[in-house]
């Protein structure tokens, strides 16, 4: 009985998204009027939800180029589950090997982003630590330490365009810098609080957290940090990342045999 549900349930979801139906039952449904306008519905209502979750692309490339481009997306990953929040999972993935999204190689960057803005968004709430929390600790002690990462923080850098600059422009609804230059950014985004933040990152600070969300001791995290930028102030780069909430406590690994 669970099996020929089951069988029965996969068809109906195929045949939504334009597959042919290998169901007897779903056949029959098919052919009737009222199949098509249900399809209709889902079918808008998956190309609504990538429209909401990829703000800046949709500013980007404009309306109807982002639903043509979204419809054949849903075509081919329909969704999986019923809330359609955390949909478009892949969606950078496809750009990026979409033909006509090739004359704007930054985009899939910016897709990235906006999905990690939904990441941040929907995240566990947690406390974060101050620099005062910090000072606390010895010095020694605290080279053995792990920075635990805010679980709403997500971080990325992007080592081929200035994919922040770009994506936050069009977050904010402003025109991108003139000046703009065509060299390699990292982001932070997260929700220390009710509101997703977002500011940039260097490669150094991407290293540290990368390194921290390894569990990490705090000495080979900043070990990662200084190959990656060696010239980088690494007392400030902490204090920033715990004045903006990343990072949500200090953690000592039982070293007792």
């Amino acid at each position: 009985m669970k099996a020929t549900l089951a069988s029965f349930q996969d068809a109906f979801v195929d045949a939504l998204y334009g597959q042919a139906p290998h169901d007897s039952r779903v056949a029959a449904l098919v052919g009737q009027p009222g199949f098509a306008v249900y399809r209709n519905t889902v079918f808008q209502g998956s190309v609504d939800a990538l429209e909401a979750n990829f703000p800046a692309v949709l500013r980007l490339v404009g309306e109807d180029w982002f639903r043509a481009t979204a419809a054949e997306y849903v075509a081919l990953s329909p969704p999986t589950e019923a809330r359609l929040l955390h949909y478009g999972r892949n969606f950078p993935d496809f750009l990026a090997a979409f033909e006509p999204a090739r004359p704007l190689p930054y985009l899939p960057s910016v897709a990235r982003l906006d999905y990690l803005w939904v990441e941040a968004h929907v995240a566990p709430d947690a406390g974060h630590i101050t620099v005062a929390d910090l000072l606390g600790w010895p010095p020694q002690l605290l080279e053995r330490a792990t920075l635990r990462v805010h679980p709403s923080a997500r971080w990325h850098w992007f080592a081929n365009e200035p994919a922040y600059t770009i994506w936050r422009a069009n977050r904010e609804g402003v025109d991108v810098p003139d000046d703009l230059v065509w060299e390699g950014e990292g982001a932070l985004l997260l929700r220390p609080l009710s509101n997703v933040v977002w500011q940039p990152l260097s490669i150094g600070a991407c290293a540290l957290l990368d390194a921290c969300a390894g569990e990490c001791d705090l000495e080979s995290a900043a070990k990662r940090a200084l190959e990656c930028e060696p010239d980088m102030n690494l007392s400030e780069c902490i204090s920033m990342l715990l004045t903006v909430g990343a990072i949500a406590e200090i953690a000592m690994h039982d070293t007792t045999p």
